[in-house]
């Protein structure tokens, strides 16, 4: 992976976590948090989606949203665990 792939890896992850922050309504970790949990959150969609049948398309809108979607499922269990 070069410098240009990285970048967008990470720009894909801050953003993911961020609207995955909005969306879930004060989860929002900062600028690196962001980052770490829309990575980790593509690494639980890639994981979860297809074994729901959830197919998202290519390209870097559906990076994001395939990003977004499991950030949320992981920012819903990190609230169960902090609840619990």
């Amino acid at each position: 992976m070069g410098l240009e792939g990285l970048l967008i890896f990470l720009l894909v992850g801050a953003v993911a976590g961020w609207l995955a922050g909005v969306i879930m309504k004060g989860y929002g970790f900062g600028l690196l948090g962001n980052i770490i949990v829309g990575i980790v959150g593509a690494f639980v969609a890639g994981l979860v989606l297809p074994m729901l049948g959830v197919v998202i398309g290519g390209g870097i809108i559906g990076s994001i949203l395939h990003a977004t979607i499991g950030a949320v499922i992981l920012l819903f269990l990190i609230g169960l665990v902090r609840r619990g």
